[in-house]
């Protein structure tokens, strides 16, 4: 009985501890306001509660205009056939600042069960009221206009920047750049027409990921406050010394503007315009350093790192593959570290290493490992001892070297059955490994085959043959190579020549559409092919073609005055045909059969 009441209670406390692990209780507010401007503070909880207790110290700094103004709302989720629902609580206080600064608001309390959960903390900056261009003027006659001249854009309203997070730095140390758009809050960006981002010469640069949809937040800028869109952050690491300079870079955007005055019985996006401006932004330097003298064991790394090995086996036969791996782990520029050197005995068959990444790239920059595989075979019996390696990296927080090693390893050989030559097994591919014991070969024995001196196939009739067919077609090809490309320059020429083509293309439809009984689409058909293939034949656009500058081409093309009839009586039975009603399918065959045969005798009578 008492083992059961203990296994109760601690249920019931792991049920209660789980529940107020579950309970999330947030304070959210905007992280820039002015000053005299009001803004929300809220509370979201999962749970019911009571007895909510503000910050403390909030009415020191702000005033609570109004609060709390409570809601609440339901969410229902179904995730493999289980459908939970969430119910949140909210409390809203409309606060307004009483100064300008940096403050922190500490965290709320409130009941939940009993138990006192407490919200986050948040920073906000107050900064002075910012002036706005005035959008109304005086009143005249009872009616309400608005300003006819747009918002210039540009200059502190509205520009790009490089957010670097350093701008001092070593060779090789790695900083974050940050492309930022600022807006001023009154400018509403509907969209982006043209984006050149900077190209960042003297780095080795590495993106990091961020969303495809930009998402404006505020921040505040000399002492202004912005919505600020991300639009690139990128891991750059210098690759000389000196001062590296990145480069301005400009981006059109598509701005609302009102454009002209509106009264008040005016449609209310009568005055309303997307414009396109274009803005550049400034350039930017990064002061680089050079690093000190070098040290012995120093193969580019620079950052902060740690090493660490193992070895694949320490009792090994001879002519075992046997691996040793080094992983270098940290934050800094991985990609550009060179392979350490490991020295082996001279009795070891050595391969060369092989280097894997594992590597991400983040706000803090670029952190993960590289795995280095040395791959060796010792060929006698013994015991041999492998070495430490040396791996020397500059620490740009300290401005020092820094000097990690391996431990040792003491490798056991033992004498292996069968040849030397046998088989290797490692983790790497058959063809890396070679066979030992058969780096001397034999003189080859036995009968050769011998050929006399002198005579070669150079010089001989046959090699004289092939190589002037093969100049011959390379001359023709040539030929043929430059006269199609001049063809294919010639855009008029190229379509006369598929204007039959294309014309039996349409004609085709047309067919489609007579089979469908669908007559004004065959008529239309019959019409786009005439009208198209003598647009393309006569070099004239569809837009200025008409019925009689194409009988006028015709007839300059020597073209048949019966021929110019029949084609103009097809025109004007289709153009008939669309207004009113048509024969039946026989009607259609036979126009059908005369705009072929039409068309068919224009073109071998047309010379080009």
């Amino acid at each position: 009985m008492i083992k059961k009441l203990i296994v109760y209670c601690l249920l019931v406390f792991a049920v209660a501890g789980a529940k107020a692990e579950q309970t999330k209780f947030v304070m959210s507010a905007p992280n820039a306001v002015e000053m005299g401007q009001q803004f929300r503070l809220t509370f979201t909880l999962n749970d019911r509660g009571s007895n909510l207790q503000l910050p403390p110290g909030l009415s020191n700094n702000f005033d609570i205009l109004m609060g709390p103004s409570t809601g609440q709302s339901t969410s229902i989720s179904s995730i493999n056939g289980r459908t939970t629902t969430e119910v949140t609580y909210s409390f809203t206080y409309i606060l307004r600042a009483k100064n300008e600064g940096s403050f922190e608001i500490r965290p709320a309390s409130i009941e939940v069960d009993g138990k006192v959960i407490e919200s986050n903390s948040l920073k906000l900056q107050v900064v002075k009221e910012q002036a706005r261009q005035q959008q109304q003027q005086q009143p005249q006659n009872g009616e309400t206009t608005e300003s006819a001249t747009p918002t210039e854009l540009g200059g502190d309203n509205l520009f790009l920047r490089v957010d670097l997070s350093k701008q001092n730095v070593f060779r090789g140390e790695q900083l974050v750049a940050t492309v930022k758009l600022y807006a001023d809050p009154d400018i509403p960006i509907s969209g982006f027409d043209e984006v050149n981002l900077p190209t960042y010469e003297g780095f080795y640069t590495q993106d990091i990921e961020i969303p495809k949809q930009i998402n404006f937040t505020r921040e505040v800028y000399n002492d202004r406050i912005y919505q600020v869109g991300v639009l690139k952050k990128t891991v750059l690491i210098p690759q000389q010394n000196g001062k590296i300079t990145i480069n301005p870079f400009n981006m059109s955007l598509l701005v609302q503007q009102r454009v002209r005055p509106r009264s008040f019985f005016d449609d209310f996006f009568s005055g309303i315009q997307t414009m396109k401006t274009r803005i550049t932004s400034s350039p930017i330097s990064v002061n680089v350093k050079d690093l000190p003298p070098q040290p012995e064991h120093y193969y580019g790394g620079v950052g902060n790192f740690t090493v660490n090995s193992n070895l694949s086996s320490e009792n090994v036969t001879t002519n075992d593959a046997v691996t040793l791996k080094m992983t270098i782990s940290g934050t800094g520029n991985l990609r550009l570290i060179g392979n350490p050197v490991l020295e082996l005995p001279t009795d070891f068959e050595v391969y060369d290493p092989r280097a894997t990444e594992n590597i991400r790239t983040t706000d803090n920059g670029v952190t993960g490992t590289k795995t280095i595989e040395y791959l060796f075979q010792p060929r006698f019996e013994g015991v041999y001892t492998i070495p430490s390696i040396q791996f020397t990296y500059f620490n740009p927080a300290t401005a020092s070297y820094v000097t990690r090693s391996t431990p040792e390893y003491t490798l056991s050989v033992e004498k292996g059955e069968g040849d030397q030559a046998a088989t290797v097994i490692s983790s790497r591919q058959r063809e890396d490994l070679q066979l030992i014991g058969q780096d001397i070969r034999y003189i080859r024995q036995g009968n050769s085959m011998l050929r006399i001196t002198g005579t070669t196939f150079y010089g001989t009739p046959v090699f004289y043959s092939i190589y002037g067919g093969s100049t011959l077609l390379f001359l023709i090809l040539i030929v043929v190579y430059r006269k199609k490309a001049k063809e294919n320059a010639n855009a008029a020429l190229m379509r006369n020549k598929k204007a039959n083509r294309l014309a039996s293309k349409r004609l085709k439809a047309a067919a489609g559409y007579m089979r469908n009984n669908q007559n004004e689409a065959f008529h239309d058909a019959i019409l786009k092919a005439f009208w198209g293939y003598l647009s393309d034949k006569l070099s004239i656009p569809v837009a200025t073609l008409n019925r009689e500058n194409a009988v006028a081409n015709l007839r300059e093309r020597n073209v048949n005055e019966d021929l110019i009839n029949d084609f103009v009586e097809i025109i004007e039975r289709c153009e008939f045909a669309r207004y009113a009603p048509a024969g039946g399918s026989e009607a259609r065959s036979e126009l059908y059969k005369k705009a072929a045969s039409t068309m068919s005798r224009i073109e071998k009578q047309i010379k080009k």
